[in-house]
């Protein structure tokens, strides 16, 4: 009998409080938490910063790095929670896996804008998050994707996940 072991994957564009809310999840559930920004390479966060958007030749580098530290979770029979952006299905497709869900945190973009306006010590520059929106691609109902409201505050957004997937805690 195979099992899987759960991988969630917070999306979406910057600013809709991927980190807060899938750190938050992963220590009530006792999950181990990684924030994709960091596996990005310093090429990139260099180029976000100087207010450019990435390509898709930038992110493909960064995507392998998510996706090993995917495969890891799963060799290891570790649940886990990572945040990426994955705004294109052609980015998600390099995440997928059975064991993988998308949960995309998303609301109306003058909010999420008003957000990145008072987040600081961030390399993204709010400049980009038109690009971000504009880039972004629904996930299809072939994909295992969940939907949280931004409208929901971070607790009822974990709150939402949990009961969705209907996720349970593991001890270490």
């Amino acid at each position: 009998m195979t099992t899987t072991v759960p991988v969630l994957v917070f999306m979406g564009p910057a600013g809709t409080g991927k980190s807060t809310v899938a750190g938050m999840l992963a220590g009530r559930l006792g999950w181990d938490f990684q924030e994709g920004d960091d596996l990005h390479p310093a090429e990139n966060v260099a180029k976000m910063a100087s207010g450019h958007a990435l390509t898709d030749d930038d992110r493909w580098p960064w995507l392998d790095r998510v996706a090993g530290w995917i495969d890891g979770q799963v060799r290891t029979g570790r649940p886990g929670i990572i945040t990426c952006s994955a705004l294109k299905r052609s980015y998600r497709d390099v995440l997928r896996r059975d064991d993988v869900t998308f949960v995309l945190l998303m609301g109306d973009p003058k909010l999420v804008l008003e957000r990145l306006l008072r987040r600081q010590g961030h390399y993204m520059p709010p400049s980009l998050l038109t690009s971000q929106f504009e880039t972004l691609e629904m996930p299809d109902a072939d994909e295992q994707a969940i939907r949280v409201d931004l409208d929901l505050t971070p607790g009822e957004q974990v709150q939402t996940v949990i009961d969705r997937l209907q996720l349970t805690h593991t001890p270490s």
